[in-house]
């Protein structure tokens, strides 16, 4: 979502009165966020056309959510999830408006579903306003909003591989690599974040995020396939069989369907 600076100035200063330690954090963060793309947030996934929390139950059917589609493998002892896609060229959904921007998201993330209190994520938004596609590789640990890396650049076409990793319930790392161009950015969470994980989820997703204190229009694109999807649990690997599946369904219609083998996750617009 995004704050005014009336609102965000009023927000800072109430954070500073409950909990003083992570006001220096925290304003740094809202701060850098006012100078980039405003506070652009992924969400944990909501029941279609609410604001109710999803919770899923390790069923194998699939379920349906406002804003998130692919697959969420439920457990516990999650520390690592990683997968490649190719980064689609998005189009404008039927009956769009070129003056409006339309968006998604891909990305890989532990916790957001039976563990609502944080998400360890990282990713690629795509975009398109017009005739004009943008990409944006982030990192983020929700509650807080997400952050963009920078020195690195992305093309339709490219081969991204995301990878996080808990080390521990309050720290780890995110990691975005174009396998196309070489180039790999990391950012490390070293503590002093809003919310612990709690290890129960491993997701491959697409998403519909939230800027603006409401959700993007949701874009037209493709297909996207992880590949060499992985998470590690236990010590060991393993792939994505066995996960719930969760499509996007809004104003009763479902926009995405998804698939999985025992190494991939397939998200598709429909």
């Amino acid at each position: 979502m995004k704050f005014s600076a009336t609102i965000l100035s009023a927000a800072l200063l109430t954070t500073s009165a409950i909990a003083a330690p992570l006001t220096e954090r925290r304003a740094a963060r809202n701060a850098a966020r006012a100078d980039g793309r405003a506070s652009r947030i992924s969400r944990p996934p909501y029941k279609p056309d609410t604001r109710e929390l999803l919770s899923l139950n390790r069923t194998t059917h699939e379920d349906y959510s406002t804003n998130w589609a692919g697959a969420v493998l439920i457990g516990t002892g999650y520390t690592s999830v990683t997968g490649q896609f190719t980064v689609p060229t998005p189009k404008l959904p039927s009956g769009a408006s070129s003056s409006e921007q339309y968006c998604a998201s891909a990305w890989v993330g532990i916790d957001g579903d039976t563990c609502s209190t944080a998400i360890l994520q990282t990713g690629v938004d795509f975009c398109i306003q017009g005739s004009t596609v943008s990409y944006d590789a982030w990192y983020e640990w929700y509650p807080d909003y997400a952050y963009d890396f920078s020195g690195i650049s992305i093309s339709a076409g490219d081969v991204i591989e995301v990878t996080v990793t808990a080390k521990s319930k309050t720290a780890g790392t995110a990691v975005v690599k174009n396998v196309t161009t070489g180039k790999s950015v990391t950012h490390t969470f070293t503590g002093g974040v809003d919310g612990d994980l709690c290890e129960y989820n491993a997701e491959w997703i697409v998403e519909d995020f939230e800027s603006n204190g409401e959700l993007v229009p949701f874009v037209d694109f493709g297909t996207v396939t992880f590949t060499n999807a992985k998470a590690t649990t236990g010590g060991k690997s393993v792939g994505p069989s066995g996960s719930t599946l969760i499509d996007i369904k809004q104003s009763n219609s479902i926009l995405t369907k998804s698939s999985i083998t025992s190494s991939s996750v397939t998200v598709s617009y429909i």
